[in-house]
């Protein structure tokens, strides 16, 4: 599967709220399970298996620190969906200014 073909499975993941917020914790530093169901209003359970849908996805990955096991955001994965969505974005940018051209030409 191409990444463009990925963007709609990865958006969806990042739909969720608290998959969101999560990912935007271990952006910031490596957190384990524990440390991030300190930070957020849901359970150690429940963030677990938030990451492991983050992990699925290619957004998160496990790091062992000790013995306890943290998590930090896969900036490869994040970038490579960043470039998607600008090449989307500056399709439709492309599609208004001719638009924006036929518009003034029809009214001069």
């Amino acid at each position: 599967m191409t990444d463009a073909a990925k963007v709609p499975a990865v958006l969806s993941v990042l739909a969720d709220e608290t998959r969101w917020r999560i990912l935007s914790e271990i952006g910031s530093a490596d957190l384990s399970a524990s440390a991030l169901a300190a930070m957020l209003p849901v359970s150690r359970q429940a963030i677990a298996r938030h990451l492991v849908v983050l992990n699925d996805a290619g957004l998160a990955e496990s790091v062992r620190a000790g013995r306890e096991i943290r998590y930090r955001a896969v900036g490869g994965r994040l970038s490579s969906l960043a470039v998607e969505l600008d090449a989307i974005g500056r399709s439709w940018e492309r599609r208004l200014a001719a638009i924006k051209r036929i518009a003034e030409q029809s009214q001069g």
